[in-house]
């Protein structure tokens, strides 16, 4: 295995970092105001601008046509961008590349109608409009797709849905004009467990769609939304459906590979920032005599942070570079599921550390801390919680023992074995 990025990848990473640096940073503070007062930030659109004009657009994505705006750029290629990005989260969609999006965008180009793609797919690889994709919903669990309840049916030329969804991340957004809702299908036709379910595209302004709320998560609210949406009796043409009737939960598993290695590298890139925090603070600050970067426990927390930061980052790469083989998706499940367990822990515990040495204000807004510790606890949430995916590790390190069953049995020992021990010729 070779994670080394490719030289087309290392100029665009180099090309990309000195961009934040001198174009996108400046407007942290700006930005971070704009998100108080539920503004939109006046300076998004002039960023993205500059950003497509530099190159620097549609990174996540692969060009599947010569007319589409991509990079041709690997899963292992993006990995350090994504990694770049995630130091200042909302940076992301400068690049035209932030969530929910990059992975809508994706499903679209794979799955879309070619009217579909002229009105939903052109304007996201634009950046002209925002998307969000509709999952998760308040009274089953939603880790397990077979139990959603939001229902389609078929009504002559039309489909109509209804349910209720949540913690739907975008919606509030103000150039949000879609939503890619999972539903369950009613009729006869329905299906079984894993073939009933069907995704439509719904306009955000659709009669029927009603935002009720923007959750804040752990009482933090972000300007994008996590938002509860109510869908009564909401009716959209037949062509609408995206894909096949019955092949929701298909395409919703294909979206999920690349989405969570985009995810966890923003991950490993909040948490080098939070570990150059504490580091620069530890040299800093003094206490009982010494500088807190003197202090054993404080060198032992700095320590553990690089070893866990390093970890993941390869078992991320490893991931990356499995989904670059174009492996069926069954067989990289597991990668795909350790991962986003092992950044989600990652980023609670490095942040963790960080607070901790930073004293009471790593609890304050003065640093991104507390907010970095808030959306990694929401990460061990966000694409299933951690029970799930260990689950799915599990089953596939039984499966192998399953079919390797004995094989073990000759690294025992037992007392017949050792009063009488084979002979060396």
């Amino acid at each position: 295995m070779d994670f080394e990025p490719s030289p087309n990848a290392r100029d665009r990473l180099q090309q990309l970092e000195a961009f934040i640096e001198r174009f996108v940073l400046p407007y942290n503070a700006a930005w971070h105001r704009c998100a108080a007062e539920g503004v939109p930030p006046p300076f998004m659109q002039d960023l993205k601008d500059l950003a497509r004009a530099e190159g620097l657009w549609n990174l996540c994505l692969p060009a599947l046509r010569e007319d589409e705006p991509g990079t041709r750029l690997s899963n292992l290629d993006y990995a350090p961008l994504a990694q770049a990005m995630g130091r200042l989260p909302w940076s992301a969609e400068v690049f035209n590349c932030s969530a929910p999006d990059s992975g809508n965008m994706e499903l679209l180009q794979q799955n879309a109608t070619p009217a579909q793609r002229e009105q939903w797919l052109q304007p996201l690889l634009e950046g002209r409009i925002r998307s969000a994709f509709a999952m998760s919903e308040p009274d089953v669990a939603s880790s397990d797709p077979t139990n959603l309840q939001t229902s389609v049916r078929r009504e002559g030329g039309q489909l109509v849905l209804n349910g209720r969804k949540w913690f739907i991340t975008g919606v509030a957004h103000p150039q949000c004009r879609l939503l890619i809702v999972m539903c369950r299908n009613e009729g006869d036709d329905a299906g079984a467990a894993h073939d009933s379910h069907s995704m439509v595209l719904v306009p955000l302004d659709t009669p029927g769609v009603q935002v009720v709320r923007n959750i804040p998560i752990m009482q933090h609210r972000s300007p994008e939304g996590h938002c509860e949406l109510l869908l009564r009796d909401v009716r959209v043409p037949a062509a609408n459906l995206l894909g096949g009737w019955g092949q929701g939960f298909a395409m919703a598993q294909a979206r999920l590979g690349p989405g969570r290695v985009h995810h966890c590298m923003r991950t490993i890139g909040q948490c080098e920032l939070a570990l150059e925090l504490a580091c620069d603070r530890a040299l800093e600050r003094r206490a009982f005599g010494k500088y807190l970067a003197d202090q054993s426990n404080v060198q032992d927390w700095i320590a553990e942070s690089r070893l866990e930061i390093d970890q993941a980052r390869l078992l991320v790469l490893q991931a990356a570079w499995s989904l670059d083989q174009g492996r069926p998706a069954r067989e990289i499940r597991s990668q795909v599921a350790a991962i986003k367990v092992v950044a989600a822990r990652l980023q609670t515990r490095v942040a963790d550390r960080a607070m901790q040495i930073f004293g009471a204000m790593g609890l304050s807004p003065d640093t991104p801390l507390a907010w970095l510790w808030t959306w990694g606890r929401a990460m061990r949430f966000l694409d299933g919680p951690d029970e799930v995916h260990l689950r799915t590790v599990a089953r596939e390190e039984l499966a192998r023992a399953r079919a390797r069953q004995g094989a073990s049995a000759a690294y025992f020992t037992t007392p017949e074995q050792l009063a009488a021990p084979p002979r060396i010729r």
